[in-house]
């Protein structure tokens, strides 16, 4: 039974890194997902601003992706 237990924590300690990552990730395609919405949205507000729009858009996405490999890199 206590070699059952130990197995089980093992298990669990080797998973950790793993639902960090996994976390991370979704908190990244989530921050995409909002910084594209609303940038669409605002392009529609105001079409003439679309150069400074993207430019601010791509940005964000960079930031927010950057979650995603500070998670998957530093999470073991």
């Amino acid at each position: 039974m206590i070699e059952i237990l130990a197995d089980a924590a093992n298990q669990v300690t080797s998973m950790s890194g793993s639902i960090q990552g996994g976390l991370g990730c979704l908190g990244a395609a989530l921050g995409v997902g909002f910084v594209g919405a609303k940038a669409v949205e605002a392009t529609g507000r105001n079409p003439g601003a679309f150069g400074k729009i993207m430019v601010l858009g791509i940005l964000g996405m960079a930031l927010a992706e950057a979650v995603a490999f500070y998670a998957l890199f530093l999470g073991k």
